[in-house]
């Protein structure tokens, strides 16, 4: 669609501005629920205000794990330990045994051992896949080697969110260690020589309920639409200064929202941003508890959610990876091209950077934007090796850097504030489905109708393809309809692929893959026909596809308003 746009006042980013307010927020360790922590939000919130934001700040309960002292010892003697997030605390003494060497604890690692009752030493940083495993397999603790010799901090829940009563059982139930690189590596050799090694832990945290808060900022769009907004948003909290992760990220959302505000007049929809609490400590709780908490607000009113995270890292040159959903892919190629020398090449949005929102059906984009090169090497990491440290000090923010992400930052923002129609394409999405379910046609037979959904899915690609060849919206009206039906394709279509179909639930912090609710049928594809298992699997499959379809035919709906409006 052909739009006339307004300029984005990129050129008016002002490094001094963020690094003097970043100077501000590098004083403060921000633990989740502390009072340093509200100290720091309070800076922001005047900030702010200043900026012409109409603000608020949000408490609520959270379920928030802040670690304490790590002791392990080896055969004795004392080495350098943390505990992680989420850790159960040691009984006193600690725990003592020989360790069991499970690899990077995969699920690979895992099978086919007897670990209950074991401490497991595992290569690698500690992960919520890593926990889960551990809980299922009845070990008593885990230890962690890190990749280097700095150890990371890192915060091991699956869930998403603070617990309920539902999910309070898969909470980890190990004594949850990390240590460097050579100690880990002495420990391990010394195991697989043959050594009865034996190790003691003793672990540290304060697990349980603290009132957070959200700084939320506020200006909204014309007076005379319905209050559409785009969210943008960061987490607040740090594991100690946290001055890249996530200060200058904080810095750089306050200077996106200082120059759009001073553009105001040219924004088609409002802009809300949000400072969230509990990310490093709560695995989300701020983000996710927002979301329950204004659920239906956000699905009648968000377009979509830019989440930032730890800008302008020192050396942190590469930005063509960074994350968004199939819709987003284009306008993030769009800003990582002009701003930077990189051709984008992008990558699907995971379960990380409180996305708290795929649920209700809101399209997202970035989280972490530029990494360092070489993140691949062990001794390297894509956010820097101080990320997680108490080395996360200002002298990690290079200022050109913090310019340019917030450059791109500021793109994709304004571009979501004034273009005309929103800058959606569902066409890459529909597209992105056709292509996992012809796989998976080619691998079933007759037991469920897919040549049914595949049908529904070229209508609604034909359909996405006629509304990209439209013209500009004849006037306001034009505009509002066409684009209220396109948050209703996002409605129907973003929980078909980011969860498992429960647009009320947050789907765990694990890997997850692409188009989740065809899961069911990809474990009918793997089985044998005609056997007890494909019949089991067929109906579970045969729920899937009414579920698809489903919401295909809400994208269908939607589309062809859209199209109607702009006819």
């Amino acid at each position: 669609m052909s739009q006339l746009l307004p300029k984005v006042p990129s050129n008016a980013v002002s490094g001094a501005e963020m690094m003097d307010n970043l100077r501000h927020i590098a004083h403060w360790v921000k633990l989740s629920g502390t009072d340093e922590e509200r100290e720091a939000l309070n800076f922001i919130e005047k900030r702010m205000r200043d900026y012409g934001y109409t603000t608020k700040i949000l408490l609520h309960d959270a379920y928030i794990s802040l670690p304490g002292a790590a002791s392990v010892r080896v055969a004795g003697k004392p080495i350098k330990a943390i505990t992680q997030s989420f850790s159960c605390p040691s009984p006193p003494g600690g725990i003592s045994g020989i360790p069991v060497y499970i690899g990077h604890g995969t699920e690979e690692d895992f099978a086919d051992k007897d670990l209950r009752g074991r401490i497991l030493l595992m290569e690698g940083m500690a992960t919520p896949a890593a926990a889960r495993r551990a809980r299922l397999a009845g070990a008593i603790a885990e230890l962690h080697i890190s990749h280097h010799e700095h150890i990371h901090e890192m915060c091991i829940s699956p869930i998403w969110g603070s617990p309920g009563e539902a999910s309070l059982a898969e909470l980890p139930t190990t004594v949850v260690c990390s240590i460097s690189h050579a100690e880990g590596s002495a420990l391990r050799k010394a195991l697989q020589a043959g050594r009865q090694t034996l190790i003691t832990m003793e672990a540290e945290v304060d697990t349980g309920w603290r009132k957070t808060p959200i700084l939320v900022a506020e200006l909204p769009g014309p007076a005379e639409e319905d209050n559409p907004f785009v969210l943008f948003s960061g987490h607040h909290d740090t594991w100690y200064h946290g001055v890249m992760d996530n200060g200058s990220a904080n810095a750089g959302m306050m200077e996106v929202a200082r120059l759009c505000a001073k553009n105001h007049s040219a924004w088609q929809r409002g802009l809300r941003i949000c400072f969230w609490s509990g990310h490093s400590h709560g695995r989300y709780s701020g983000s996710a508890w927002y979301a329950d908490a204004h659920w239906q607000e956000l699905d009648q009113f968000c377009v979509a959610h830019v989440n930032v995270d730890s800008l302008g890292g020192m050396g942190a040159t590469v930005l063509a990876n960074a994350a968004a959903m199939a819709e987003l892919h284009d306008l993030a190629h769009e800003a990582i091209s002009i701003h930077t020398n990189e051709t984008y090449k992008g990558k699907r949005k995971n379960r990380s950077s409180d996305d708290s929102f795929v649920g209700i059906g809101i399209p997202s984009m970035f989280g972490t934007l530029s990494e360092q090169p070489h993140k691949h090497q062990a001794a390297r990491n894509a956010l820097g090796w101080w990320w997680h440290t108490a080395d996360d000090l200002i002298d990690k923010v290079d200022e050109t850097n913090l310019v340019r992400d917030t450059r791109v930052m500021l793109h994709v923002v304004w571009r979501l504030l004034t273009n005309p129609i929103l800058p959606l394409n569902h066409l890459a999405m529909l597209e992105s489905l056709q292509s996992e379910i012809d796989v998976l046609a080619t691998r079933l037979d007759d037991t469920i109708p897919i040549s049914r959904l595949q049908t529904s899915l070229l209508e609604a690609i034909d359909l996405a393809e006629r509304l990209g060849k439209l013209g500009a919206p004849k006037g306001t009206q034009a505009a509002r309809k066409c684009n209220a039906a396109l948050m209703r394709v996002s409605r129907a279509l973003v929980p078909a692929d980011y969860t498992d179909g429960d647009r009320f639930l947050h789907p765990h912090a694990l890997p997850m893959p692409a188009w989740a609710t065809l899961e069911p049928i990809r474990r009918l594809a793997e089985t044998t026909a005609g056997t007890d298992a494909a019949k089991f699997a067929a109906v579970d499959a045969l729920r899937a596809q009414n579920r698809i379809t489903f919401a295909i035919t809400q994208a269908k709906e939607a589309l062809n308003e859209a199209i109607f409006a702009l006819a």
